[in-house]
C-alpha cells in the first residue's frame, strides 16, 4: 500500500464540519426544555377541560377511562407542541436565554 493523496480520500472526509459551539448546545437545550414547558402546560389545560365532560355510557367511562385519560392529554399536548403550539414555547425559550446572558 501507497500513501494515500488527497485524489484517493474522498472529498466527504476533507470538506470541513460545522463545529457544534457550547452557545449552540445551550440554545438546543434552552428550546428542549421551553417545549417541554409548553406540553406540560397544554396538557394541564387539556385535562381541566376534559374533567368536566362526562362520558358514561356503554363505551365510556368507568376507571379505565380514569386512568388512561392523563396519557391521552399528555399525549395530545405533545403532538399540540409539534405542530407549533400556541406560541409559549418561543416566548419561554427567548427568557432562558436572556437568563444565560444569548440572544
Amino acid at each position: 500500500m501507497g500513501a494515500l493523496s488527497a485524489t484517493t480520500i474522498s472529498p466527504n472526509l476533507l470538506a470541513q464540519t460545522p463545529q457544534t459551539t457550547t452557545a449552540d448546545l445551550v440554545r438546543g437545550k434552552a428550546r428542549d426544555a421551553a417545549q417541554k414547558f409548553e406540553s406540560q402546560f397544554l396538557a394541564q389545560m387539556l385535562g381541566q377541560m376534559f374533567q368536566g365532560i362526562d362520558t358514561e355510557g356503554p363505551f365510556g367511562g368507568g376507571h379505565g377511562e380514569e386512568m388512561f385519560r392523563s396519557l391521552l392529554t399528555d399525549s395530545m399536548a405533545k403532538e399540540m407542541t409539534k405542530a407549533g403550539g400556541i406560541g409559549l414555547a418561543d416566548t419561554v425559550q427567548r427568557e432562558i436565554l436572556k437568563l444565560q446572558g444569548l440572544t
